[in-house]
């Protein structure tokens, strides 16, 4: 049963975007990263991952300026062995920021090969 405050929503998740300055070069790291391939690439200025499995098509969009300062918006990623996923992400080029936990829950940021920010909990 739908809400009454959520009937006739409109919108719905259909992606996640992330700026970046090499679309192409970081597909390479995301596409090992979630175990996926491009499923379309527009001229190598927006690419699109396919979704993993249970999860939203990632885009990787060309932008001319750095990031700069921290994400104000990020993904958290889960999984069944933290340390061996943040382990095995770092070997793909992730860099680890910090490891934080709160009753009931821990998780490391990490950062891609560009800097963008990104959680794994588990």
């Amino acid at each position: 049963m739908v809400p009454a405050s959520f009937e006739g929503m409109a919108i719905h998740m259909g992606m996640i975007t992330i700026d970046c300055a090499d679309p192409r070069g970081l597909a390479e790291f995301w596409t090992a990263a979630l175990g996926t391939t491009v499923a379309q690439d527009y001229g190598g200025e927006f690419l699109v991952l396919a979704p993993p499995e249970g999860g939203l098509p990632l885009g990787l969009q060309r932008v001319p300026e750095p990031r700069a300062g921290k994400n104000r918006v990020h993904v958290d990623f889960g999984g069944d062995d933290r340390a061996a996923e943040v382990k095995r992400l770092v070997g793909l080029g992730a860099k680890e920021v910090a490891e934080h936990s709160v009753p009931g829950l821990a998780w490391t940021v990490l950062t891609d090969p560009e800097g963008n920010e990104f959680c794994v909990s588990g």
